[in-house]
């Protein structure tokens, strides 16, 4: 099995929304063949814990446009690692001593690795033909 299309557009999102808030090392994992209860895992470092609250609070507020709420959320008071799973995806904002710690890459680093954007040939990645 792969990642759903459903799966792969929230993480897009999920991306795109950490990416405003300059969210760095922004990564998604195809994880949908070695674990059953999720689809994708998207990882991205921040520079302070402010910057994690700002990255998690931007990224739950897109998906929640998207209509998709987290049924778990985890660490928010520490602010060093924050688990957001929406089912379909699990986001992990950490902060860049965390990420480099705990080194979830090397981990997940036989899984497929997501492109979290749309080509650059694409007329839907706003390119004009």
């Amino acid at each position: 099995m792969t990642a759903t299309q459903h799966a792969i557009d929230l993480s897009m999102a999920a991306a795109e929304a950490a990416a405003d808030k300059l969210a760095r090392d922004i990564v998604a994992f195809d994880v949908s063949k070695q674990l059953a209860l999720t689809d994708v895992f998207l990882i991205c470092s921040a520079a302070n814990d402010r910057q994690v609250r700002a990255v998690v609070d931007a990224v739950e507020e897109r998906l929640l446009q998207l209509g998709s709420k987290p049924v778990r959320r985890e660490g928010e008071r520490q602010g060093r690692w924050v688990l957001l799973d929406f089912a379909d995806i699990v986001v992990h904002v950490q902060h860049e001593e965390e990420r480099v710690f705990y080194a979830l890459e090397r981990i997940w680093s036989d899984c497929p690795v997501l492109p979290l954007s749309a080509p650059a040939s694409d007329p839907a990645a706003g390119e004009r033909p």
